[in-house]
């Protein structure tokens, strides 16, 4: 027995040893340079397949082909247990049933969301080595979750780069070309898209395969890790203010105890760190605030570095900072979070069951009518969170009026659902809520989200639960009785119509629409409409197959119009039904480019339009032939030097010869006050005027609190439409603009005010300062200019903003086919 005894210890130390550390497995001391992807998935699975303690899988791919992974490190016993384990929490969060009682930690560790903040990763490799061989003890009551690399496409990115750039060995001056990143950056994903920006909205493949991963955990502590400016050492929990409302005081509380957790090993080792400061829990959409509106202690770990710092570099404190230095710091508080994960098991588990009493939320439904497009497109988005939603017929609801911006009453023929009294009922309310509290202004992104105007739904929240009594009612258009007829007729009123349309003309089917409404075939089809007729695809033998394909796979209802002759409004051939001119894009990039603005643009065209755009260097537009273009789209952006006099000279002529613009948020401060445009910037009477000028005198401690007053942080306004313009077609008269800083711009004299600002703004949810409101009244929202044949459209607020404002979408679609499109460029 005792030979057997001793074999089994041999084989076991055997087993371990053919586990190998990162610098072992990698051939490189992990510090010393940046790992691709590729590597860290390998050394990922070189773990998982010597150590019983690891398992790891692929939960999806990113949209360059790499994987998105993740790893369960937990005791041997665990794993044998550990389906029970995870529907265990489940249950106790309201989610299913167990006859396991939940005891264990869940901790899940997430890294590189920014791909130029790439010590994470390094980190996340060195964090798994250690928990499995030094650090055991705490897997025994503990399961941890690391994502070693959220942000594939943009970390490797930043590492091809620089291991392309970098000098041998590194040079750590601030000047060196191997500090100072090529536009776009590592930051964001394949589509520029911030990733620590989209947990909630999952516009992206990454977010949206991890969501699915992540709902089949809910991890009690959730750690997003990041980088920061080289001079700011370190950043850990507890958070700043503000902190949403519906957030624990246990869950404030223990942030605080990790955080002095994290402190002892930083004070043993004497490195400097901060708390409190900047990072704020309100925002739904990062990597701590919505796991901590699932329950979990949500925190962001910030380290000194970013992209600026590649292997080393010497800051302005006069000392240098290493790639050796933040993955050690990283590495600290990822172990440490664990370790007081696991001491504290028995007291997390019980907090994290109570966060899920939902009996103390006002609000118990909210209530939402509107398209059926738009009501399928908000049903998708909580499909994604797992938020449950019911539908009613036939009803009114009372209380509180997103469109009255106070009480009242909506009645309906079909209304959506959403209750609270349901698992994630505090993220309904976090999602779904009039306007958010903040115990500051000062916060780090936007105060304004609410779903209701982001999806343009009519709704209403309601103190007293409603009554759900109609199953699903979204069908999918598939087989329509094939008609032949003069024409086709379609509604327009959302994305969904303009994505028809789009595939419509890539397909060479000739389309128009009417500026008028129009009574044909027994039905009233409003401004904007599509007409598909016989007469202009005659040349077309398949057109009426072809058709009838395109609108089932779109789910598209089409009218067969039994004549051409309209009992009301314009005929079939009336000026007035206007042939859409399938349009060439060119979409401006690079150089005064907002990486952030181009992103959401080209992912517009490519994912929710699917219509073809040709991105060029926005620093070559000058040495462009414009006139292969119909539209030039120009994101947000800063553009100086780029758009100079020669460059708008340029673009004048495009836009006179029947040319189009389509500028965007800070985009418009190229044209305000410029020779030829009628655009001018909106000011405030006291900034139009020297004498109204007070003394500052604003003692220093106060004046970052005193300077928010000039500040709108992602607000919500209530704005006016002129619903017969091309632009607002399937628009009402009101739609709610999510507004992301204090530019204003006059109403056009010389053009069309499609969307404004009235002379009594209406600031409907989110934080706005007294003096950036003062230059709101009677300001430019959507705008028109005409400039002989061609035009300029301004859109002051950018309805593209990280793809989830649904409702503003129409309008760039609008302003992209409809808007004085009606005529072939000459």
């Amino acid at each position: 027995m005792r030979h057997f005894s001793l074999f089994l210890f041999l084989l076991t130390g055997i087993l371990q040893a053919q586990v190998q550390s990162p610098s072992e497995f990698l051939g490189y001391e992990i510090g010393s340079q940046f790992s691709r992807h590729s590597d860290v998935v390998r050394y990922f699975e070189h773990v998982a397949q010597n150590s019983d303690l690891v398992t790891y899988q692929e939960y999806g791919r990113t949209n360059e082909r790499r994987p998105l992974t993740y790893a369960v490190v937990t005791s041997k016993a665990n794993h044998g247990n550990i389906e029970n384990i995870r529907t265990a929490n489940l249950a106790q969060a309201g989610i299913g049933t167990s006859s396991t009682t939940a005891d264990k930690a869940i901790v899940w560790l997430s890294y590189n969301v920014h791909g130029n903040e790439a010590s994470s990763t390094e980190a996340s490799m060195v964090t798994l080595y250690e928990l499995i061989t030094t650090k055991k003890a705490w897997l025994e009551n503990t399961v941890v979750i690391i994502d070693p690399c959220i942000n594939p496409d943009g970390r490797d990115r930043y590492a091809n780069w620089f291991n392309q750039v970098a000098s041998t060995p590194y040079d750590p001056s601030q000047v060196a070309s191997e500090h100072n990143e090529p536009w776009p950056g590592g930051r964001p994903n394949h589509y520029l898209f911030d990733l620590n920006r989209d947990w909630a909205w999952a516009t992206q493949v990454e977010s949206r395969a991890r969501l699915k991963v992540y709902n089949k955990w809910l991890p009690h502590v959730h750690v997003d890790f990041h980088e920061q400016g080289i001079n700011e050492p370190y950043y850990f929990a507890p958070a700043a203010e503000p902190f949403h409302e519906i957030i624990s005081d246990w869950q404030r509380d223990f942030q605080t105890q990790i955080g002095q957790n994290h402190a002892r090993y930083f004070d043993q080792e004497g490195w400097l760190f901060f708390t409190r400061e900047r990072f704020d829990l309100l925002y739904p959409s990062y990597g701590d605030t919505y796991p901590t509106y699932m329950g979990a202690i949500g925190m962001t770990y910030e380290q000194a570095g970013h992209g600026r710092a590649g292997l080393g570099i010497n800051t302005d404190e006069g000392y240098e900072l290493t790639l050796f230095d933040r993955v050690a710091h990283h590495h600290t508080t990822g172990l440490s979070t664990v370790e007081i994960s696991s001491k504290t098991a028995s007291k997390i588990n019980s907090e994290f069951a109570k966060f899920f009493d939902n009996r103390n939320l006002k609000y118990k439904s909210y209530v939402l009518q509107g398209t059926q497009d738009n009501l399928a497109a908000l049903a998708t988005l909580l499909d994604r969170h797992e938020i449950t939603y019911g539908f009613s017929t036939n009803g009114k609801a009372s209380g509180f009026s997103y469109t009255n911006n106070g009480q009242g009453s909506m009645n309906y023929d079909l209304a959506m659902v959403v209750h609270t009294d349901q698992p994630k009922g505090k993220m309904v309310k976090v999602l779904f809520e009039p306007d958010a509290k903040l115990s500051t202004p000062l916060t780090y992104d936007i105060t304004a989200w609410s779903l209701p105007h982001a999806y343009g739904l009519d709704a209403i929240a309601s103190t007293t639960k409603v009554t759900t009594n109609s199953g699903n009612p979204f069908s999918k258009v598939i087989n329509q009785q094939r008609m032949i007829a003069p024409g086709y007729i379609v509604t327009w009123n959302s994305m969904n119509d303009a994505k028809f349309l789009a595939g419509l003309l890539k397909a060479g089917i000739k389309v128009r629409f009417t500026e008028k409404p129009m009574t044909n075939s027994g039905q009233t089809f409003d401004r904007g409409s599509l007409i598909i007729t016989k007469s202009d695809n005659k040349t077309n033998k398949s057109f009426v197959d072809d058709l009838y394909k395109i609108a089932a796979s779109h789910g598209r209802k089409l009218v067969p119009a039994t004549s051409s002759f309209s009992k009301e409004g314009p005929d079939f051939g009336s000026p007035e039904i206007k042939l859409i001119n399938p349009p060439k894009i060119a979409l401006l990039k690079g150089e005064g480019t907002s990486s952030l603005s181009y992103g959401a643009t080209w992912y517009y065209f490519e994912q929710n339009l699917e219509y073809p755009v040709t991105s060029i260097e926005a620093n070559r537009i000058g040495r462009v032939n414009l006139d292969q273009f119909d539209i030039i789209i120009i994101p947000n952006g800063y553009y100086g030097s780029v758009l100079n006099d020669g460059t708008m000279s340029s673009i004048k002529d495009f836009v006179r010869s029947g040319g189009k613009v389509i500028a965007t948020g800070n985009a418009l401060n190229s044209f305000a006050g410029q020779s030829g445009f009628s655009l001018k910037r909106n000011t405030s009477s006291g900034e139009d005027k020297k004498e109204d000028k007070k003394e500052n005198l604003t003692p220093y401690a106060d004046r970052e609190e005193a300077s928010v007053t000039n500040f709108i942080t992602g607000s919500i306004f209530k704005t006016i439409v002129d619903p017969t313009h091309p632009m607002a077609f399937g628009y009402g008269d009101t739609y709610y603009s999510l507004k992301l800083g204090s530019s204003a711009y006059k109403y056009l004299d010389n053009g069309f005010n499609v969307a404004y600002i009235g002379e009594n703004p209406t600031n409907v949810s989110g934080f706005a300062g007294d003096a950036a409101k003062n230059r709101l009244p009677k300001s430019l929202v959507f705008g028109e200019e005409r400039m002989g044949r061609g035009s300029i459209i301004y859109m002051a607020d950018d309805p593209l903003f990280r793809a989830f404002w649904q409702n503003g979408k129409l309008f760039f679609a609008n302003a992209v086919f409809f808007t004085n499109n009606n005529k072939f460029r000459i």
